[in-house]
């Protein structure tokens, strides 16, 4: 997927971190960028999703906000297979509280930020 973006949209993605993220009942995260403008470590987010039989009334949506301003947002919901892919810096964005728990993989895409011979991010 890295090969085939760079390729593509000539993004020059170098490195991929990840995590798994389970929230009980009635978590949730806060309004959030995934990177600070200009520090160009986190370029591209993806959050793919494991939670089957998944309904509207469990709650836990993503919104996902076009720009600062934005109070509306889209929501996503938090469905099994349903995978969202956005740009680390242009996008806010919070996890609403979930009626059970939720479980998905998040990650990003990393520019490499190496400076006087020190790797960042460290391989």
């Amino acid at each position: 997927m890295q090969q085939y973006i760079n390729r593509a949209l000539f993004m020059a993605l170098f490195s991929f971190e990840s995590h798994f993220a389970c929230y009980e009942q009635g978590k949730f995260y806060k309004r959030h960028v995934d990177a600070f403008k200009g520090q160009g470590n986190r370029v591209l987010s993806l959050v793919a999703y494991l939670n089957s039989d998944w309904q509207k009334a469990d709650g836990g949506e993503l919104v996902l906000y076009a720009n600062e301003n934005d109070h509306i947002g889209t929501r996503v919901l938090p469905a099994k297979g349903t995978f969202v892919v956005f740009l680390s810096e242009a996008f806010p964005h919070e996890v609403l509280p979930a009626a059970r728990t939720r479980h998905s993989v998040a990650g990003w895409f990393r520019v490499n930020g190496s400076v006087n011979d020190s790797i960042d991010p460290p391989r």
